[in-house]
């Protein structure tokens, strides 16, 4: 945590210079080649971070600090006042722009440009837009935070990335779609869906895992020791053509606490 602190002191002081962008962008480095951890993962946790891609770890590691930074303010300028997860949200969204843009990770008209690259957008949903050119081995998505905190959409990520390995997402950039919401963009495999998974098929997958029917969900949401599933119905969980086996492309997963 010593090596994260130091980068955030000099981000408080001078800004998103070249000198801190790159001081980042070492700090990814050594994320990546695990000469470093990230402290609020543990280690299957954390290799579903690298997984993710640099872009996610560099978000992760300005999310931290808009966290650090807001709740000191808070706590010198208003005697111990927590800060409202609005204000936390607020800030990690725009120093996460800020950065991304520095950062050469940012793009203005997405839309347009991903259905040129990547095929049309075949499915929309709460949380995000999938394009999806036919023959192609990933779809790409438009993802955006369903979460109180974007701190808490990119650790979703990285826990859906440590549960659910063979559809794992890589995280490209960012944008702001046409309705102004900010958008995570990445890449993940594209499955061939045999039939939607059953309610029993997911009940298995998930207590393989170490997951419970938390019995608070109709039977979509799961809890473990650590983690919480939500939205894990059939439309999130296909059978695969190849293995037939259940696989998870999209849930809600996050801490338990």
């Amino acid at each position: 945590m010593e090596r994260i602190e130091l980068i955030f002191k000099m981000i408080a002081k001078e800004g998103f210079t070249a000198l801190t962008l790159q001081e980042i962008d070492n700090y990814i480095k050594e994320i990546q080649h695990g000469r470093e951890d990230f402290s609020r993962f543990n280690l299957s946790e954390h290799a579903g971070l690298c997984k993710g891609g640099a872009p996610l770890i560099g978000a992760s590691i300005i999310a931290c600090y808009a966290t650090a930074s807001i709740t000191a303010g808070s706590n010198v300028e208003s005697c111990q006042r927590s800060p409202a997860n609005w204000e936390i949200d607020e800030l990690q969204e725009k120093l996460i722009e800020q950065w991304a843009k520095a950062a050469k990770l940012w793009e203005d008209n997405s839309e347009q440009i991903l259905t040129a690259k990547f095929g049309p957008m075949i499915a929309q949903g709460a949380e995000a837009k999938v394009y999806y050119h036919e023959g192609d081995i990933s779809v790409v998505k438009e993802r955006t935070s369903i979460y109180s905190t974007w701190q808490k959409a990119l650790d979703a990520i990285v826990l859906h990335n440590c549960l659910f390995p063979e559809t794992e997402m890589k995280v490209i950039g960012f944008t702001r779609d046409s309705d102004g919401l900010m958008r995570i963009v990445l890449t993940q495999p594209y499955v061939n869906c045999e039939r939607l998974a059953t309610k029993e098929e997911i009940d298995e997958m998930v207590m393989a895992k170490g997951f419970r029917d938390n019995w608070n969900g109709q039977g979509v949401n799961y809890i473990s020791d650590r983690l919480a599933l939500e939205d894990m119905h059939p439309a999130n969980v296909f059978i695969d053509k190849i293995t037939e086996k259940p696989i998870c492309i999209d849930c809600i997963v996050k801490f338990v606490k």
